[in-house]
């Protein structure tokens, strides 16, 4: 069998805030999750995310640090680029970073990126069709 990727991973400082957010972008996430050091989702696609507290992480990988700087993305495709302008606008106004406003990008998509509360870059975005 070939090896296929399956899951997305992310530590985070705040479980109730992460999942908040994320909740936000349409993911179904179980209520009362938020009191777990481990959670994850199968997104409609397949895919899992998942979510483990900084705790969680430490419990079993004891010299695990806690990193610094930006070295994934995660992107959401949305229907159209009125509902990245809508989405975008729904995550500022309950107090979430910006990062870019939404934009026509030259790669022919309405493009923004807001902030989860880990600092982690979440790129929203609509092809135009």
């Amino acid at each position: 069998m070939a090896i296929q990727p399956d899951m997305i991973g992310m530590a985070v400082r705040d479980m109730g805030a992460a999942l908040k957010f994320y909740r936000m972008l349409g993911l179904d996430i179980p209520a009362g999750a938020e009191s777990e050091d481990h959670v994850e989702v199968i997104m409609p696609n397949g895919y899992r995310l998942a979510w483990d507290t900084e705790t969680m992480m430490k419990q079993f990988m004891p010299d695990w640090v806690q990193p610094v700087g930006q070295r994934m993305t995660l992107a959401f495709l949305c229907d159209s680029p009125a509902e990245v302008d809508a989405t975008y606008r729904r995550l500022i106004a309950a107090g979430y970073a910006s990062r870019k406003e939404p934009w026509d990008a030259f790669w022919g998509q309405r493009y923004a990126i807001v902030v989860d509360p880990d600092g982690n870059g979440v790129d929203l975005f609509a092809r135009f069709d």
